[in-house]
Parts: C-alpha cells; structure tokens; sequence
C-alpha cells in the first residue's frame, strides 16, 4: 500500500493512569484499571503531502477498560485551533491511522478503539523543560496536566530516570516525570503521582524516524 508522505518532528508530552514507568512500555498489564489520561504533541516541523504542518500541535484524552492491546477503547482528539482546514483534515488523517503502515504508533493505537468522540478544535497551551522534567498541557474544557519530576521519597529530591526503546514505536527516548491529570470533557479521570513522560518524537508513515 502507497502512503501520502509525511513528517512530524516535535515534542511529545504524555500520561496515563498507571505508575510510574508504565508497563505498557514492558509487554505487562497495567497497574491499574481503566488506563485513561491525556497527551499532545507540539509539531516543530511537519508536512502531510504539499500541506505545512509547522508550529501546530494536536492532543487526545483516551480511556481503555483494561490492557490497551485488548482494545474497547474510547478517545477523543484535540486538534489546534489555528489550523486551516487543509491542515486539519491533514492532522486527522494522521491521527486515525489510516495513513501509517500497520504495527506503527498511530495504526496501532487507532485499531483498538472502539469509539471515537467528536474531535474539537481548541487552543492548545503546551510547556516543557527537559532538563527539570517538568512541562503541562492544558486543553480548556477537556483536560489539564502538570508534569514534575519524580521525587526520590527518603530524601525528597529530584529522580532522573529514563525509558531507551531500542525498537520503541511511540518514542525511543523518553524522560520519566510525574504527572497530575484531570480530564473534565467527555472522558473524565483525575490522579496525580502517575506515569509520564517528556520526548523529542519523530514520526512517518513508515513508523518513528531517525
């Protein structure tokens, strides 16, 4: 099958439910049920065919009743209120899937949900610093998170520990961080002390880039 070329290059900020280090990243099952949480991703530098995709960013809040590889999931996507409706259709062909050879982030997560709530378009405020580890997201009226380093619990200070994927299909590297979260739109969850993480991503149709 022949894919419309495309790139995404950016910064990738992500949580779920789950404690810290995620065991979806290591073949398990998760800590706890539903997995549900949030992520968005701040597009440095991106093109879906002749359609510019710099400087836009786009997020989801999503909810899976057990394992994500089980699939019955439910997700709502967030895509930036600036885009222009080239790009917009550009992004949620992306999102879906449909437009990334299979066993690839997007095709992957696309085919376990089960329902897909209306995508909104809203303003995505987004912020990072990697050497802290710490970063947010608020999309309003559908979800909020704050990342803060993992705390070494004896002594107080900050943990800095990291996930290498050395075949990793979401990311490769990532640094682990603590995340707050409250989904307040159509799929609703609110934990704090959770799985999350910080990334430089770099996606095609073909899977992650280099």
């Amino acid at each position: 099958m022949s894919y419309i070329e495309w790139v995404m290059k950016g910064v990738k900020i992500s949580t779920c439910s789950c404690d810290y280090g995620c065991p979806c990243e290591f073949n398990a099952v998760p800590t706890r049920t539903p997995c549900e949480g949030l992520e968005a991703m701040a597009i440095e530098e991106g093109y879906f065919g002749d359609v510019r995709l710099d400087g836009l960013r786009f997020g989801a809040t999503f909810r899976w009743p057990g394992p994500v590889h089980e699939g019955h999931g439910i997700v709502q996507g967030i895509v930036d209120e600036k885009a222009n409706d080239a790009q917009r259709e550009a992004l949620i062909k992306i999102l879906s899937g449909e437009e990334q050879e299979a066993h690839t982030a997007f095709n992957i997560y696309g085919s376990t949900i089960d329902e897909e709530k209306e995508t909104l378009f809203l303003p995505i405020d987004m912020g990072w610093d990697f050497e802290t580890r710490t970063g947010y997201i608020r999309m309003p009226g559908v979800a909020e998170l704050t990342v803060d380093p993992i705390k070494n619990p004896i002594t107080g200070k900050p943990h800095h520990a990291m996930i290498r994927l050395h075949t990793g299909f979401e990311f490769r590297d990532a640094e682990m961080a603590s995340g707050t979260a409250k989904g307040i739109g159509d799929i609703q969850f609110d934990y704090a002390g959770r799985y999350a993480f910080l990334s430089h991503v770099h996606y095609t149709p073909y899977g992650m880039g280099d």
